[in-house]
């Protein structure tokens, strides 16, 4: 896994705005657990990228992690509004089933 990572990260040193290795290099620290290193990733990613919902599920996911349940819903919410403009409407209902289950108080 740590190659990987090294692969990713070495990619990212040449082309620094390169959105998909960015997105690589945030799966592999999210298969280890790595929240906050995923949220660096992911928001750069996004700031970057017309990401198309994806993203948004695994931020907000990162953010839980970290304990920072009202931006992970917020998350939640623009990944709703993202992925409904990009025709993925099955994404946004998961995420919207989500926010119903795990986020009502």
């Amino acid at each position: 896994m740590t190659n990987r990572i090294e692969v990713f990260k070495q990619m990212l040193e040449v082309e620094p705005t390169n959105t998909m290795v960015m997105f690589g290099l945030a799966k592999e620290y999210e298969k280890l657990g790595q929240s906050a290193e995923v949220i660096a990733l992911l928001e750069s990613y996004i700031a970057k990228s017309d990401d198309e919902g994806n993203a948004y599920g695994m931020l907000a996911k990162a953010y839980e992690q970290n304990g920072e349940r009202e931006r992970a819903k917020a998350i939640y919410e623009k990944g709703i509004e993202v992925a409904g403009a990009h025709g993925h409407p099955s994404m946004a209902n998961d995420y919207r089933m989500t926010l119903d289950l795990d986020y009502s108080d």
